[in-house]
Order: C-alpha cells, then structure tokens, then sequence
C-alpha cells in the first residue's frame, strides 16, 4: 500500500508531502490544475523515462519520493538484491537533474529503473485515462485481453519463437536461393585459403625472417666492425683500456697530495670498468655472428615465397596469418549455409515451436475472452448499459510476433441487439463505461495491493457517475483505490479526498494539494457540481450527496 509521497521540484509543485491510507481516495480539482502530475510522479518512481521537462523550471532538480509498506516477499526479494532497508516498508526515490540525468534510489541504495519497474509491477496497477481508446484498436483490444488474463509471459516468449523461425527462414530462403553464388564465392575463397596455408605463416614471422634476412647480409660488416671495436677499446697496443689506466697511475699519487682529485679519479675508475665491458661484449658478439650463406640463402628464398603469395593476392605480407583466419572462419559460415537440409530441419524445428507456443496462446485467449466478456457484461449493467453484453471473437489470423489470433471486441448495447464490432456502433460514454468494466476486472485479477484509476470515468455522469463511484469505493473495500476524477459523484463515494490547487506565487505557476475535511469537501463537491459560482443550492446538494455516500 501507498503510504506517502513527497514532490519537490517537480513540473509545478514546489514542494508537496502527501499521507496516504487504506480504502478509497480520490484527487480532484479544476481542469489544468495538475490532478495527474501525482500519477506522473508515480510512474517516475516506478522506473518510467525521466527527462528534464520534468524539472520545475529555474531549478537544478526533481526529487520524488514515494513509501509503500511491504510484506514478507517482498521484503525477501529486496534482501536477495541487497535493498533492504526497514522491514515492511520500502522507499523509492527519483532524482532528476535539470540536464535530463536521473538517478533511482531504493531502501536508499542505487537502483537501475528496471529494478524500480520490477518493484513497482509488485505494489502498484495504473488504469490510464485513454484505456477507452484503446479499445478502438484491434491491437489495443488484444493488448487488454492478454493483460486480463496474465498472458505477458506466454506473449514475450511467443515473439522470441517468432523471431527465431524468421530468422531460419530467412536464412533457408537465401541459402536455396542463392546456391550458385554461394559455391562460387566458397570456391574462389578455398583457393585463397591453400594458397596462403601452404605457406605456413606463423604471427610474427614476417618480422622475424626480414631481421635475419638483414643480420645474414650484413655478417661480414658485422663482425668486421665489433671487432675492430674491441681492439680500440682494450685489445690493441693502443687500447683505449691502457691509456685510461696509465692516466689513473699517474693520477693517483697526486690524489694521495691533494683529496679533491678523489673523485675525478673515482669517475675515471668507473670509466674504465665500463670499457672493459663494453670491449668484452662488443668480443662476444663478433664470435656469435656467423658467416652462413646457406641459411641467408634459405631466409631469402622463404621470403620471397611469402612476397609472391602476397602480391597475387594483393595483401601485405604482415597480414597473410590474420588473413587466412578470416578466410576459414568465412569458409566454415558458407559450408554451413550450404547445408540446405540442416538449415531446412532447423527451420521446419523452430516452426514446430512457434506453433505449440501459439496454439498454447490461443486456447489461454479464448478461455480468458469468455471470462472477460462475462465480466463485463455484467458490469455494463451495473453502469447503466442494462441488456447490454460484450462478446470477444478469437480467429484465426497469418502468423506473426503476437501470435495467430484476430481479437475483436463486439458489443451489443441493449437486450436483442446483435454483437458488432465496438470501434463501430459504441459511443464515448460507452467505451468509457466498457473501458472501465475492463479496468475494474483486470484489477481484481491483479493481486497487487494499490491500484490507480486516471480519470477512467472520463465521458459520463449522473447516475452512472454514482455508479463508477460505489464500484471504486466498493473496490477499494479490500485494496488501495486512489482515483484521479472531475465527476462529484464519484469524489463523494472516497474515504478520502484531495484538491489539487493552481496558483501564482510570485510570478510563477505553482500547484498545491490539500487534504480536505468535511466542510472543506462539501465546498469541493459543491465547486465540481456547480462550476465557478457555488451557491447555497449547490451546497446544499454536495451535503446531500455526502450524506448518501
């Protein structure tokens, strides 16, 4: 159950705190005044899409809150995500920023609106003021149908099967279609593919082949000049080596005079321990570097070899090996999509599949028609369409993501009449009347403790607005019935009333809610009876419509 909801910041309410009880409340107020900015806070902190519109303007965000107590499943489904917070209660928060970020709070820990969507489908139903609309729709009417009946689950999984076998077929369909392209395509690739195999190029070996290539040809140069370097340095008569050290003999009894020529002499010592291994090293490379023609020959003729196969095809010798990767892993896709048979099986398997999922569905449909058509007939006469009855056909229709069903409503609006089609002979109070026994049977079939009705009594009046209104408050006998409406008779049904008020503050637009007490709701009432001028009558008549409730 709701419990409160607080708004700041949001569209025009600067700020709001609203307590909610059990049984059946209702928020009114004059047209534009912003009666359904609650049920748009409510769908915000349910996870819907926030934007920045919704940031009152001239302020940096939108904050909404809203508690609901929970119950024992609830509460161990929150602890397994590690939302929890006190238990028996939960809190979702929405904060929107002014340049359109949002961020989803629950129990206080960061939440993704699909966790807030997941919760909310758990404590909260919202009827809509277009659901009459909807009912013009052939889509719209199976829509509702399958929400009567909890198919969700069955629909979704029926439009994965759906995808799945088009996609085989698909796949079938150009695989037979397209064989020839396919063979010749494969044949011109499978050549590529030896041609490249028979090298054997191994990652890295191009580079690899080109540095031996050059250290081969240069060997002599190589060898000639590391040696020679290392006579310079400390092998020669001349060394570079002896002359160092003969400077640091002469050196040193002069540093034994004067300590300041300590550490020229140290830097001199280092120096020459650094020739000494550069000489040894500059050795040890000139006694590994060999003179081998056979294997240069072999190292060119290998790279040669690569160079040609490379220029036939018209591609860098580095890339040969991720070439060729790519080539087999396109030749394993063509052998698989020649494989016309397999494909067909698979195909022929999804369809088979598909179809157990739809006749599934159907038979789930036409059950769930019968119920709802029942229902509603029976709650047409309860909103003044006596003798009126509603039938839902279920016929077959081609294959597609929502099944192999053509769903119509047809209605019959007074005893004897035939059903025919609604979109054609129902009027608006009708469908509002029809769309609202609609409402009120998929809410009783949903076990959710809360339930939301935006103005679903749009388009009628009278006595069958005094019916709607007994309807909502005895719904709202054993469930949470918040209801958004224009008609009096409806608001003097509630246990509990609001008013949602415009004003200018400051130059600004602002809206306000308020709790109203007895008298408060007489001139409320007497306000929705009798329009901007309340006389004495009109509040006589609000008392009296009060008093009936």
């Amino acid at each position: 159950m709701l419990s409160s909801l607080r708004l700041q910041d949001f569209v025009i309410v600067d700020r709001a705190e609203l307590e909610f009880g059990p049984g059946f409340t209702v928020l009114s107020g004059e047209t534009g005044a912003g009666k359904s900015i609650l049920i748009d806070a409510l769908l915000l902190a349910m996870g819907g899409r926030a934007d920045a519109g919704v940031v009152r303007e001239g302020c940096a965000r939108a904050d909404i809150a809203a508690e609901f107590r929970s119950d024992a499943a609830l509460d161990d489904w929150l602890a397994a995500h590690d939302l929890q917070g006190d238990a028996g209660s939960v809190l979702l928060r929405r904060l929107i920023e002014a340049d359109g970020r949002s961020r989803a709070l629950v129990n206080g820990h960061p939440a993704t609106a699909a966790l807030l969507r997941e919760i909310g489908e758990r404590l909260l139903d919202i009827h809509g003021q277009h659901a009459a609309q909807s009912l013009l729709r052939a889509d719209g009417q199976r829509l509702l149908l399958d929400a009567f009946a909890g198919l969700d689950d069955k629909v979704v999984a029926l439009g994965d099967a759906w995808s799945a076998w088009r996609e085989l077929a698909r796949g079938l369909e150009a695989a037979e279609s397209g064989q020839r392209e396919l063979a010749l395509e494969r044949e011109r690739l499978a050549w590529q593919a030896e041609e490249l195999g028979r090298l054997r190029l191994a990652p890295g070996e191009w580079e690899t082949l080109n540095d031996e290539q050059k250290r081969l040809s240069h060997a002599a140069s190589l060898i000639e000049g590391t040696r020679g370097a290392a006579d310079a340095l400390a092998d020669s008569d001349d060394a570079l080596s002896r002359r160092l050290h003969q400077l640091m003999q002469r050196l040193r009894p002069l540093a034994a005079i004067d300590a300041r020529l300590g550490e020229p002499l140290e830097l001199l010592d280092g120096a020459a321990i650094q020739i000494d291994e550069a000489a040894s090293a500059l050795s040890a490379y000139a006694e590994r570097v060999d003179l081998d023609p056979e294997r240069l020959q072999q190292v060119e003729q290998r790279i040669g070899a690569v160079f040609e196969a490379a220029r036939r095809l018209r591609l860098s010798p580095e890339t040969i090996p991720a070439t060729l990767e790519t080539l087999r892993q396109r030749l394993d896709e063509l052998d698989a999509a020649q494989d016309v048979e397999g494909l067909r099986a698979r195909a022929q398997a999804a369809r088979e599949r598909y179809d157990a999922l739809a006749a599934a569905l159907s038979a789930a449909r036409r059950k769930a028609a019968g119920r709802l058509a029942d229902g509603v007939s029976r709650r047409m006469a309860e909103l003044g369409m006596a003798g009126g009855k509603l039938a839902i056909a279920c016929e077959a229709a081609p294959p597609s993501a929502s099944g192999t069903d053509a769903i119509e409503f047809r209605v019959a609006a007074h005893a004897g009449a035939t059903p025919r089609p609604l979109a054609k002979v129902a009027s608006g109070g009708e469908l509002s009347r029809i769309g609202l026994a609609i409402s009120v049977l998929a809410a009783q079939a949903n076990p959710v403790p809360t339930l939301i009705f935006d103005e679903a009594d749009a388009g009628v009046g009278g006595a069958i607005a005094e019916a709607i209104g007994a309807l909502m408050r005895q719904l709202g006998a054993d469930r949470q019935v918040l209801c958004v409406t224009h008609l009096p008779q409806v608001a003097a049904k509630a246990h509990r009333h609001y008013r949602v008020v415009k004003d200018t503050v400051g130059g600004r637009t602002v809206s306000r809610i308020e709790a109203l007490d007895r008298g408060a709701r007489v001139e409320e009432i007497a306000r929705m009876l009798g329009g901007a001028e309340i006389t004495a009558t009109t509040r006589k008549h609000a008392r009296e419509i009060l008093a009936q409730a």
